[in-house]
């Protein structure tokens, strides 16, 4: 493994901000650390740089144990939210500053900073000052300035919140397209798990300064380990007292559940011919329209359930009546998630994740 980080913690007065922290990362992989403000993303991000020390614990950079050791021996590159970009200096000496800084020679300077300046698809930008770029602009030379002296480990603390939502979605296809290209192994914070899922080879999703789950987007998603998981991925719901709804009956000791919108089908009242057992009836309460699908909110026996109505389909409005199938449900206790089916579509019913 090329990063380690082994029983890491870190406190700041009464607020435990890394408790007891492990994982590793693999060489050349994108990692993205994911969770809500307040559960201890930055605080890795830091300790990983050199740039906060942590209370106890190891980090380990390629092999090498670099608790001692200083940030400017770690061969970090560190890209911040607001960009840390000099205003008073051209994006050309911004991009050779860490560069001048290992003192080396003006050529080599020159054919790096043309060389970066290529690379992030900003050629003949070198004499502007910050001021005169755009957010994604700044972006882009702030991933070049932390290139310039060819670190080792990328760290990105936040990188597209301070850009508007047009551009933070351009700059997360290009992020992970440089990052492909280079190999170099990096780490991004996010709170945004959309950001996470599309541009992370890897997730670790964070909770109150501990590790809750670390795994591919897909299985993350698909496969949620704890109560906190299942309900901060995806558009999720918690229901209680979910026995209420039909096809599933209660596990002991696990009277609360977790429901996406994909897990709900939506028909029109009466149109459905099919799994008439199991099927709810519920009234529309909102009908909201989200670009490129509908969201409802349907009341089923004062339970309010989240579902997607697809644009093509005879609109929904409020106060319409209609019928859903629940496919299934996230049930869970404090020792673990467990996906249950409706029994309607399948006899098995409890799986241990």
């Amino acid at each position: 493994m090329y990063v380690e980080l082994k029983n890491i913690n870190k406190s700041f007065g009464d607020y435990k901000a890394s408790d007891n922290v492990s994982f590793s990362i693999e060489k050349g992989k994108l990692i993205g650390l994911l969770g809500p403000s307040g559960s201890g993303k930055t605080t890795i991000l830091r300790i990983l740089a050199g740039l906060e020390k942590q209370d106890s614990g190891d980090v380990y950079i390629n092999g090498e144990l670099v608790n001692n050791q200083p940030s400017s021996k770690r061969e970090i590159g560190f890209v911040f939210q607001n960009y840390g970009l000099f205003p008073y200096m051209t994006v050309y000496d911004n991009i050779a500053y860490g560069l001048k800084v290992q003192k080396k020679n003006k050529d080599f300077i020159k054919t790096r900073v043309t060389e970066l300046l290529n690379l992030v698809g900003l050629p003949g930008l070198d004499g502007r000052y910050p001021s005169q770029l755009s957010g994604g602009q700044k972006q882009r030379i702030a991933f070049a300035r932390a290139l310039a002296p060819n670190p080792q480990l990328l760290l990105l603390d936040e990188p597209f919140a301070a850009i508007d939502a047009k551009v933070r979605q351009e700059l997360r296809s290009w992020l992970r397209e440089m990052i492909s290209k280079i190999g170099i192994t990096s780490i991004f914070v996010t709170h945004d798990q959309e950001e996470a899922i599309e541009v992370a080879d890897e997730i670790v999703i964070t909770n109150l300064g501990r590790i809750e789950q670390m795994g591919s987007p897909v299985e993350i998603y698909k496969n949620p380990q704890t109560a906190f998981v299942a309900r901060f991925i995806g558009n999720s719901t918690i229901i209680e007292n979910y026995s209420r709804l039909k096809g599933f009956a209660e596990v002991a000791r696990k009277d609360k559940a977790v429901i996406r919108p994909e897990f709900v089908k939506v028909f029109q009242y009466g149109t459905q011919e099919q799994y008439t057992s199991v099927l709810e009836e519920g009234i529309v309460i909102n009908s909201i329209f989200r670009g490129n699908f509908i969201e409802l909110e349907v009341d089923v026996q004062g339970i309010f359930i989240k579902a997607l109505w697809a644009l093509d389909e005879e609109i929904i409005k409020a106060g319409d009546k209609v019928q859903l199938l629940i496919t299934k449900l996230y049930v869970f206790d404090d020792k673990g998630t467990y996906r249950l089916i409706n029994k309607g579509l399948d006899t098995s019913s409890i799986f241990y994740i």
